[in-house]
């Protein structure tokens, strides 16, 4: 089973860091949100992944080029030079690096990968930005129970503003932010057959304007519902926000030791 993630967009809200490097090399914790992503797919059983780079994609080949020199012990012999590491700690990944061009939207990037993917095996599809404690192994079983080309999983956030609680015109209280204020919407994990690559017309089709849309009226998109945690970072207070999770201990999103 593979793993495409999106990783070549601007991320131009959240411009105080993305103006220096791409969005999934944002730091939570002191690793990249990709890491994180890429963890929580390990966890499930998702060892390969393909990368969709385009804005400063540099920087990823950059940091899986060094990540075994920077996570294991290190002899350098200078006399001889050479390079030995120690007690390798780096994780069982294949990960294989796309230029998907700077300029190119979300379908339009997956289809650029799809040379890489197997045509006989679905493969999971997601965003370089949200972290979830969704249940990937159940995602999978799910899309192979109902037989369609896609699964989307659905997330209910909490509302953008807190609402009034209301007796009458009597204000008697607030709620922060409810949850499922917004309703259901696109949670960003997907699992798919590769045959949807078949309506992305080129750089410029959009997977949610123009791809979705499609598979619902063909009646080949089914949701998954998932009611736990998730969070997209698509604005410096909510790359606040994950930090501070993390910080505490409790981020819901780390299913690994």
């Amino acid at each position: 089973m593979k793993a495409v993630i999106l990783a070549g967009g601007l991320g131009t809200r959240l411009s105080e860091e993305t103006h220096l490097r791409p969005k999934p090399m944002v730091e939570i914790g002191g690793r990249p949100i990709l890491w994180h992503i890429m963890k929580s797919y390990l966890a499930h059983g998702v060892k390969e992944f393909i990368i969709c780079c385009g804005y400063k994609g540099y920087f990823i080949k950059e940091f899986f080029a060094n990540y075994a020199l920077h996570t294991s012990d290190v002899t350098f012999d200078m006399a001889n030079q050479s390079v030995v590491l120690h007690e390798n700690k780096t994780e069982p990944w294949k990960v294989t690096l796309v230029d998907t061009g700077d300029n190119s939207m979300t379908g339009g990037r997956l289809r650029r990968v799809r040379n890489y993917l197997d045509d006989d095996e679905d493969f999971c599809f997601t965003y370089g930005d949200g972290l979830s404690n969704i249940n990937i192994a159940e995602t999978l079983r799910f899309h192979k129970a109902h037989g369609k080309q896609a699964t989307v999983t659905s997330v209910e956030p909490a509302g953008r503003y807190g609402a009034m609680e209301l007796v009458g015109d009597a204000v008697v209280g607030f709620a922060e932010k409810p949850h499922g204020q917004s309703g259901w919407i696109n949670g960003g994990f997907f699992v798919l057959s590769k045959q949807v690559t078949n309506l992305i017309k080129d750089d410029q089709s959009s997977w949610e304007l123009d791809v979705l849309p499609i598979l619902a009226k063909q009646n080949e998109l089914i949701t998954y519902r998932h009611k736990g945690f998730w969070q997209a970072m698509d604005t410096l207070r909510e790359r606040n926000l994950l930090e501070e999770l993390w910080q505490s201990g409790n981020a819901p999103w780390k299913n690994w030791e």
